[in-house]
């Protein structure tokens, strides 16, 4: 699935006492605009930990993180930017993220869980609305009509089964038949060497 990823720089805006996390969070935004994701990246963790609670900070990381082919990381700080952004905008570009990313990752029930998220902040989001439609499309074409398929799987498995046990049925009848026959013949033979002895002189 192609989805452009949404890049929103968002600075930290906090009060005066963080100025240090603003100032990190700008310089990594500042490298991020270079295309020196890296760099940006190390800015941003900075800013984390001068100030834990910069869900900006987390946002951006992660985009820095996706641009660097590490998913799995941007799919974790994307999570937790949208689990504490107080703002609905961030916590819908945040979502948002989250699901491109985990559509790049094949991931398409986790992605539209994400898409979902980024629509309940924000309703009017066309963007998440199409990958949202795109992930279901992708999750029909990874998941074909699956019940049809074990429901014809089961009706060969019991056919199978009734036949076998008919087969096995019908090869016991034959086999009592068979001892029947050899019973018979005994019988027979017993019979005949009996009257031989009997008409002994």
């Amino acid at each position: 699935m192609r989805t452009l990823l949404t890049i929103f720089l968002f600075s930290v805006c906090l009060p005066a006492f963080s100025q240090q996390a603003d100032k990190l969070i700008q310089k990594g935004n500042e490298y991020y605009k270079k295309k020196e994701f890296d760099k940006a990246e190390s800015e941003y963790k900075k800013t984390i930990t001068v100030e834990p609670s910069a869900s900006a900070a987390k946002f951006n990381l992660g985009n820095a993180l996706y641009k660097q082919n590490k998913p799995e990381e941007a799919i974790q700080q994307f999570g937790d930017a949208a689990g504490e952004a107080v703002k609905p905008e961030l916590k819908s570009k945040a979502y948002y993220n989250k699901g491109v990313t985990l559509s790049s990752q094949k991931k398409p029930e986790e992605s539209i869980e994400s898409y979902k998220n980024a629509l309940r902040q924000n309703p009017d989001d066309k963007e998440a609305r199409e990958n949202l439609q795109k992930a279901l499309l992708e999750l029909k074409k990874k998941n074909p009509s699956k019940p049809k398929q074990d429901d014809t799987k089961k009706k060969k498995q019991q056919q199978q089964q009734s036949m076998n046990s008919k087969e096995a049925n019908q090869r016991l009848q034959l086999l009592a038949q068979k001892e029947k026959e050899i019973q018979q013949r005994m019988q027979n033979e017993k019979e005949k060497t009996g009257t031989s002895h009997s008409k002994d002189w």
